[in-house]
């Protein structure tokens, strides 16, 4: 009888293997980072033997330091950092260049060119997505017109295309030698590609963006059993793929209309389940695929993303020496009682959900004599819990789903007085769970319920635990002229690139 499911969960920085119990406790895991390749400013790339190297050593990693027997694994599932784009030889596995990293800008005049006739959101009824650098479809697009001889490799299907998800299942279960080429709907939703209700490529756009047909992987469910493991877990069915933010979603066990959750990292992204019909957003958020579990019908979710969060704690760090670790910046704060009526809008690289105004530069407005480090540090804080607000509002609007509570996850959520301020400015409740690796737990989910390892979506209900609530405690008043203080201080930040 198995015991436990596991999961690949490849990442922007690193790659890693966790092992989950029936009660979805980790018990073994194993992570290692790869090299970030910069050839030029706003290009950035992965070598994808690299990734599949670093896999490969994660896997027997766990499997050694936890001492299971592969054969206790009732399946494997796959996560993945999402719009990276590998295109490979079938024969050989053999990338025909790097994988191109969904922060790479080099498709921007791809998508003004697109963008000339019917504007930014020209696919957006079909496809839920804006023209923009973010998403895989001009990255295939770049490659078959910059690198020789890929093109007609592509149209004769010698050559695959895939996310990280595709790349790393067609090693798993092969390679060359008979790898399954799939990636589920959710990665297949940030091509740009893929029709939000055929739940399959759209062959008006493959053809408007010049992409060949037969180098696209099947589109499947994200629980699914797709094919056996080759190597170190021979044998195991492959049976989840999810990317990294829906995994995360899957993972904090969102299964209803109206549940969201949050993940504080570098950035922040928001998605909230609204159910079975696709909802197009009129403010500023991506429509995208949630999860498909079997044959049931898909689940689709709005997401708004935040550029800066975390990242501005480590700015206050790297770049002005205010604190000497990320973790004392709630000390810092915590040393005045409010922000002393400033506010700190974090543009670094513009603005993302809901403004998309990648004009915009960062500010710190209100400041007076009063002003000290401590009031920086919390106007910081406050920040993330502002951006986060901003995407929720958009999400309310757009669905007309009331949010009842806000599930976090990710490296803020330690947090206190963020978490606090975060209830407080949202005036909902704020839920971190027991398990934090909610993004490999969601594919390790995926994974079980495919076999039936967990019977039902109510099992893994049951494993969630909560580890702590913050309830809102600020008076409606101050919440709102804080607010108000918050978006008047955003527009600041406007066009100031000209």
């Amino acid at each position: 009888m198995a015991k436990y499911a596991a999961a690949v969960d490849q990442g922007t920085t690193s790659t890693r293997f966790m092992i989950f119990d029936h009660a979805g406790k980790v018990v073994g895991v194993d992570q290692k980072e790869h090299e970030q390749i910069y050839p030029k400013p706003g290009w950035v790339e992965h070598n994808p033997m690299e990734i599949w190297e670093r896999t490969q050593e994660v896997i027997a990693g766990a499997l050694k330091k936890s001492n299971v027997d592969p054969k206790d694994i009732a399946a494997v599932g796959v996560t993945n950092q999402r719009e990276t784009t590998v295109i490979w030889e079938k024969a050989t596995g053999k990338p025909v260049y790097n994988a191109i990293v969904w922060q790479d800008t080099r498709t921007d005049t791809i998508c003004n060119d697109l963008a000339k006739d019917g504007g930014q959101d020209r696919f957006r009824p079909q496809v839920g997505l804006p023209l923009a650098t973010y998403f895989s479809g001009p990255k295939i697009k770049w490659v078959l017109d910059n690198i020789a001889g890929v093109r007609e490799k592509a149209e004769r299907g010698e050559v695959l295309f895939g996310n990280i998800d595709t790349w790393v299942i067609w090693n798993l279960t092969g390679g060359p030698k008979g790898g399954v080429h799939v990636t589920d709907v959710s990665n297949a939703s940030r091509t740009m590609l893929m029709n939000l209700e055929t739940l399959d490529w759209d062959p008006e756009i493959l053809k408007i963006m010049g992409v060949p047909r037969a180098m696209l992987p099947a589109v499947r469910a994200s629980s699914e059993v797709y094919g056996n493991a080759t190597g170190a877990l021979a044998g195991i069915s492959v049976a989840g793929d999810l990317g990294d933010q829906q995994a995360a979603l899957f993972g904090q066990t969102c299964f209803s209309a109206g549940e969201a959750k949050n993940t504080y990292g570098t950035g922040c992204f928001m998605l909230l389940n609204t159910g079975t019909k696709p909802v197009q957003s009129k403010n500023g958020l991506l429509t995208t695929l949630g999860y498909k579990i079997g044959n049931e019908p898909a689940v689709y979710c709005l997401e708004g993303s935040i550029a800066i969060t975390g990242a501005l704690v480590q700015w206050l760090r790297d770049n002005l020496g205010l604190i000497q670790k990320s973790a004392d910046v709630e000390a810092l704060a915590q040393t005045v009682e409010d922000n002393g009526g400033i506010f700190f809008v974090p543009a670094f690289s513009g603005l993302f959900a809901p403004y998309w105004k990648s004009s915009a530069r960062g500010a710190i407005v209100g400041m007076t004599r009063y002003v000290n480090k401590g009031h920086i540090a919390r106007a910081a804080l406050e920040a993330t819990a502002f951006q986060t607000r901003e995407v929720l509002d958009a999400m309310n609007a757009d669905s007309g789903v009331k949010l009842t509570g806000l599930k976090v996850d990710g490296g803020m959520v330690y947090n206190e007085t963020l978490m606090q301020f975060q209830a407080d400015i949202l005036g909902v409740p704020v839920i971190r769970p027991t398990v934090a690796e909610t993004t490999s737990l969601g594919a390790a989910y995926a994974a079980g319920l495919a076999v039936g390892f967990w019977k039902a979506v109510k099992d893994l209900r049951a494993n969630w635990g909560k580890d702590k609530e913050w309830d809102p405690k600020m008076d409606p008043a101050l919440r709102d002229k804080e607010y108000k203080g918050w978006k008047k201080a955003v527009t600041r930040t406007f066009d100031w690139v000209e």
